[in-house]
């Protein structure tokens, strides 16, 4: 008795199945995006008593749990929130000369602040407050420092401070030994020292 042969399996139409579930699933599938602010993490913090701060020196910015914005306890729209920070930060109030900012330009008021190196920005926020306001608010106080430090690099250097950074960003990997590219950062590192962005983020309040 002849043996039956298996019934063959059509596996390319199994093929052109299999690929149409893929491209389905590649167009109709939503990939989330993270969002938020790059920032680098200080070091840890050794166990030693934090020098006493001026409250001069202090820039309080308080977001609730309605997403208000509250600086030095006082209202205030955002879009004015970077304009204030720069105020604050380039104040130079110093009389000391150990605490006299030469470089800073702004209105000397000695109730405020004595020098960017002491400046503090104190970012609170509330609990309830949406991430959405935190990142707001955050790129404000960023742009603050942003903005400053862009001043300080073209007098010095008449390049900007994120022109500097790109640079350094796209500088090829197999030249980072060269002089060039320790001068570069020899002068990012004295940009960021004439304005250090001290902003300080505490735990957010409990309702």
């Amino acid at each position: 008795m002849a043996r039956r042969s298996a019934p063959e399996v059509n596996a390319g139409s199994m093929a052109d199945i299999a690929f149409l579930l893929l491209i389905f699933f590649l167009v109709t599938t939503t990939i989330e995006v993270d969002s938020g602010i790059a920032s680098k993490l200080p070091p840890p913090l050794e166990d030693v008593d934090p020098p006493p701060i001026k409250v001069k020196n202090l820039f309080q910015v308080v977001v609730n749990s309605e997403n208000r914005l509250l600086v030095e306890d006082a209202d205030m729209d955002i879009s004015k929130l970077t304009e204030a920070a720069v105020k604050f930060l380039d104040n130079g109030g110093g009389t000391d000369p150990r605490n006299a900012c030469s470089y800073c330009r702004g209105d000397k008021d000695p109730e405020s602040s004595d020098n960017p190196k002491k400046a503090i920005i104190s970012l609170v926020n509330d609990r309830q407050t949406s991430y959405k306001m935190y990142l707001a608010v955050t790129n404000e106080l960023i742009r603050a420092y942003a903005i400053l430090r862009d001043r300080e690099s073209k007098r010095l250097y008449n390049e900007t401070y994120e022109s500097m950074m790109n640079r350094l960003n796209n500088w090829p990997a197999t030249e980072t030994d060269t002089p060039e590219y320790e001068e570069l950062e020899d002068r990012i590192d004295k940009v960021m020292d004439l304005f250090p962005r001290n902003l300080s983020e505490a735990e957010p309040q409990k309702r």
